[in-house]
């Protein structure tokens, strides 16, 4: 996946792998192996791709070992990452413990709403995977059209919904005129 993803962002820059080989001192063809996914870049060379992109470097690494299924290449999961984007967050409350079963966390957020009860009850921390892979019926951080939620992930033939378990609150069919973005995984709470 993560070759997948330094092949797209390079596209959407508009550089070649050339361009993109002298910027970073990689090989061509080493550079071409890890965007087909056959090689991994080493930590050091994922950061000079991503200083060369202008992308910040913790946002791919998210995506580091991870591949993608046929599902989730059929809605064009890679489009809806957001790589260029760090999470704002306007207040801190301090740090909490994360529990040994979910170490690959990479931050905790309060629920402040009822969409995901029972599951999820508002005031309840959940924790969070950033840029993690999303199948069907997992709950997930998102951005829509500006606004932050959680809710159920549900892809069929390339059509999203996120539902939420709540069913008081209505669910959303995803359309090309949606500004999507995938944050990442509730791991638990």
């Amino acid at each position: 996946m993560i070759g997948d993803m330094i092949a797209e962002i390079r596209k959407q820059k508009g550089m070649t792998k050339t361009e993109l080989a002298k910027l970073t001192d990689i090989n061509i063809g080493h550079l071409t192996h890890i965007e087909k996914g056959e090689r991994n870049p080493s930590h050091k060379a994922l950061k000079n791709i991503c200083k060369a992109l202008g992308v910040p470097y913790q946002q791919l690494m998210y995506t580091y070992d991870k591949q993608l299924s046929e599902e989730q290449e059929s809605y064009g999961f890679i489009k809806h990452i957001a790589y260029n984007k760090v999470l704002a967050i306007d207040t801190i409350h301090g740090l909490i413990d994360c529990p040994d079963n979910i170490s690959s966390a990479s931050l905790a957020i309060k629920i402040r709403d009822t969409s995901m009860e029972p599951k999820i009850k508002s005031n309840e921390y959940i924790f969070i995977e950033f840029n993690s892979l999303l199948n069907n019926k997992d709950i997930g951080l998102f951005k829509v059209n500006n606004k932050i939620m959680v809710r159920r992930f549900y892809s069929k033939k390339g059509q999203i919904t996120l539902k939420p378990d709540n069913k008081e609150f209505e669910e959303l069919k995803i359309t090309n005129s949606d500004n999507f973005y995938i944050i990442g995984k509730v791991l638990g709470k």
